[in-house]
């Protein structure tokens, strides 16, 4: 009779398990030697061992759902209670029980979290409501203020949900805002002559200020000048038709004049950054022929001399810079790959690793071959099948780290 800690075989086979309520039966093993029974049964306890690590580790980093998580601890003390296994089976249990209590406090946890998230719900809209409220009483810019209340109308939408009294009523002020907005809103347009006018006078402002710029050289400031100039053209609301039609040609004149000489300035720039491209395409030349690497070191060196060229030459055209770029940092990576490649095939502790893999392996197969040629003379069919997918799965691991140790050589 052959036995562990944790179970036992007897002469005829039959395998036990010891828990706190004593011995119970788990299987039996008519097909090889004991120690590989209760090496059988404690395999199947190590995964039952695992699933709880699993479970376990999902319950205290991930947001698994408490009736998830529930249900899998009822399956898995289903499944240490009736186990073919041999191993502590009580320690599994217990531990169950102490996840059952970390769900328990956990539960508890995300209470405390809903009624928070509730509260600062309630906190947002009440905010919401607020300004809301606050733009109905005193916004006058009409355009930011619809904009503004269209945003908060979403931002209600975004925000969770508190209980239906309390959102409700808050629903209720908001929409009260948003109408008494619209009718102020209504009774401004109703007397829109005037601020029609008020946009004519601001409108030829600034179309005298895009005019005095428009033979400016300074050209990014400017650009933003302009920019400016028609935010604001678009803040000031609109003249009548002929009058607004007139001040946008104008406008639109001074802007083109500038526009149409920085373009010319850009022009002539560009001329130049087209020698540039064309120097660095000859630099480039001289990178490409690096490769394929043969020689690190010596690569190393001509590329830092090439790099050095490829910076003094300059800017080159916006529509040239990543396709010339691309094709340097080719050559840099492929440098770079070589130099780790040297790295790794001249490093000795992973040349040790290597041949000590292709060591393990040659002797497993062996042993595994002794089993196999074993179990074929005492016709046990399921151990010969059985040897022969191990033997099968390990051939082809040494395959591949017999071409890792070939790539130190």
């Amino acid at each position: 009779m052959t036995t562990d800690p944790w179970g036992r075989v007897d002469e005829n086979g039959t395998v036990y398990v010891k828990t706190a309520e004593g011995e119970r039966t788990v299987g039996s093993w008519q097909a090889g030697a004991p120690e590989e029974a209760l090496a059988y049964f404690r395999r199947k306890y190590d995964a039952l061992v695992t699933e709880i690590d699993l479970l376990e580790q999902r319950i205290k980093t991930t947001d698994l759902a408490p009736a998830q998580a529930e249900h899998s601890i009822a399956r898995l003390r289903e499944s240490v209670t009736e186990a073919h296994a041999v191993g502590d089976l009580d320690s599994l249990a217990r531990r169950l029980d102490s996840l059952t209590g970390l769900l328990g406090r956990r539960r508890e946890e995300l209470k405390v979290a809903r009624n928070e998230a509730r509260g600062h719900a309630r906190e947002v809209k009440e905010r919401i409501v607020a300004e809301a409220e606050r733009i109905a009483a005193e916004e006058t810019h009409w355009k930011n203020g619809g904009e503004r209340l269209r945003q908060l109308v979403e931002e209600w939408k975004a925000a969770e949900r508190v209980d239906r009294p309390t959102e409700t009523a808050l629903w209720k002020r908001l929409s009260t805002a948003r109408n008494s907005f619209t009718k102020r809103r209504k009774a401004y347009f109703a007397t829109l002559e005037d601020e029609r006018e008020s946009a004519r006078q601001e409108k030829e402002r600034l179309v005298a200020e895009a005019e005095a710029l428009s033979g400016s050289a300074d050209w990014g400031p400017t650009a933003t000048a302009y920019r400016d100039l028609m935010r604001r053209w678009k803040m000031a609301g609109r003249a009548s038709r002929e009058v607004e039609d007139e001040l946008w040609a104008r406008f639109k004149g001074a802007q083109d004049v500038f526009f149409a000489a920085r373009s010319a300035a850009f022009a002539e720039r560009d001329a130049e950054f087209r020698e540039n491209a064309e120097a660095k395409e000859k630099v480039l030349e001289d990178a490409e022929r690096l490769l394929p690497i043969r020689d690190v070191r010596t690569a190393r060196q001509i590329l830092r001399s090439i790099q050095e060229r490829w910076e003094s030459i300059g800017m080159v055209p916006r529509d040239s810079r990543d396709h010339l770029e691309g094709r340097l940092r080719r050559v840099e990576e492929a440098v770079r790959s070589a130099e780790e490649s040297e790295w790794r095939r001249t490093n000795p502790e992973a040349r040790a690793r290597a041949e000590a893999t292709v060591t393990q392996l040659r002797s497993s197969i062996q042993q595994l071959e002794t089993r196999l040629e074993k179990a074929r003379r005492g016709g046990r069919d399921k151990d010969v099948k059985d040897a022969e997918e191990a033997l099968t799965a390990r051939r082809s691991w040494l395959e591949e780290a017999e071409r890792t140790l070939t790539e130190f050589s």
